[in-house]
């Protein structure tokens, strides 16, 4: 959310930086600022009210003091009909700073000056691309080919159970799933990252606090009776343990690393781009976030992109990172680095990664502050986010990528776990 007063101040600045997203924030803001400042009349109303009320108060004790009984009487009407009037204008302004709040949770962050214009993920800057892409042989098949082959992912069956965009990982194929996640939870936790593990579902005060909700509303899975999301992300459930906190400057940044299953509806999404692994309603995924003071927020950024990148060296992966434009550029996001991986088979590139910074933005809808030993003075955190990584298109094209005449040979980093260097 972004802060109120600096919208107040900086109108035409929140206007021209949304533009950037594509999102036309003139109608938005100045009813925002109209909201504002008739919630403020309201309140300043309330309060004279209250205080014409008080000195009324008063002079009764002393009018029934003097025998002026008929003047006290009157006097006790005036208050009466100011308290009503004074809980009218209370309702007012809660209305008011309803509506004000449903505003601003619905108004975007804005993004960093180093974002592009841009319509679409077509104009996404390509900022590093490595290019150790394997040649592709006539024989090789996609990953979805490659599972069956080897009987490691069961489709037809998470179909059978579920639908749809739920696989099955069967015997080595499961294994590489918890590999992987061993791998990726061991390297957050040598970067200097605190393992946990959090619920898989939040409530509606947790979506809204890391800005799943309303924004996302269509793509969370909802669990009616009891009025609880299946989280998309296990940022969502991870950075609200902090809601509602003033944390101890001295021990920031806070870093945090979280293996969670994710559940996203994907609505809309058909065709190609969502064979095998390629789009899931339910997928593994290990997380890092970060806590930081504002200033440093931007070199935090720089570090978790750094080690999202050393976990694909590891692997030996084809990558590229992309910076998004204001097209591609998430809701609550003020700069975004997406990772991509080479899928052989396919011939395409596939995120594996987003890591964003959200500066204030979700630590304003959190009430996520800090203070110093010693200052009076609370300051809003900056919150921060990646995938490290996203187990689905990692395996696809780990299978592609790796496949040969023998089977399908493991990085060096993933032998151990596996217990054998060749998937056959």
């Amino acid at each position: 959310m972004l802060n109120l007063k600096f919208i107040q101040e900086n109108k035409e600045t929140v206007i021209e930086r949304l533009a950037v997203k594509n999102f036309d924030a003139r109608e938005s803001v100045e009813k925002i600022i109209e909201l504002d400042n008739l919630r403020k009349s309201l309140q300043q109303e309330a309060e004279n009210k209250q205080a014409q009320m008080n000195i009324i108060a008063k002079q009764i004790g002393q009018l029934m003091q003097s025998g002026q009984k008929e003047l006290a009487e009157k006097a006790r009407q005036e208050t009466s009909n100011l308290k009503t009037s004074i809980a009218e204008l209370n309702n007012r302004r809660n209305d008011v700073g309803s509506e004000l709040t449903d505003l601003l949770m619905r108004l975007p962050n804005m993004p960093h000056p180093s974002v592009a214009r841009g319509k679409s993920e077509a104009e996404n800057e390509i900022i590093k691309i490595v290019e150790n892409i394997p040649q592709k042989h006539k024989d090789d098949l996609p990953h979805w080919d490659l599972a069956k082959k080897y009987d490691l992912i069961d489709f037809e069956t998470g179909v059978k159970i579920t639908g749809a965009g739920f696989p099955l990982y069967k015997g080595l194929g499961a294994r590489l799933q918890r590999a992987l996640i061993y791998f990726f939870l061991e390297e957050n936790i040598k970067a200097g990252y605190q393992e946990v593990l959090p619920p898989l579902m939040v409530n509606a005060d947790s979506g809204y606090g890391t800005g799943q909700l309303p924004d996302k509303d269509g793509q969370m899975y909802y669990v009616n009776e009891d009025n609880l999301y299946l989280i998309p992300t296990a940022e969502v459930p991870v950075t609200n343990i902090y809601r509602d906190m003033i944390v101890d400057g001295g021990k920031l940044p806070i870093k945090n690393t979280a293996y969670s299953a994710c559940f996203r509806r994907e609505a809309g999404s058909y065709g190609k781009d969502v064979r095998g692994l390629n789009r899931l309603h339910q997928f593994d995924k290990v997380e890092i976030v970060q806590i930081t003071r504002p200033e440093l927020s931007y070199e935090a950024l720089d570090s978790m992109v750094k080690h999202v990148e050393n976990l694909l060296i590891k692997l030996g992966l084809p990558y590229r990172i992309v910076r998004l434009c204001g097209g591609d550029i998430s809701f609550t996001s003020a700069l975004t680095y997406d990772f991509e991986v080479y899928s052989k088979a396919q011939d395409k590139w596939l995120e594996v990664s987003s890591v964003s910074n959200f500066e204030e933005f979700q630590a304003n809808r959190l009430k996520l502050r800090f203070k110093d030993k010693g200052d009076k003075k609370t300051t809003t955190c900056h919150t921060l986010n990646g995938s490290s990584l996203a187990l689905p298109r990692i395996v696809a094209a780990l299978l592609e990528n790796y496949q040969c005449a023998e089977g399908i040979r493991l990085p060096e980093v993933l032998q151990a776990f596996m217990g054998t260097d060749i998937i056959k």
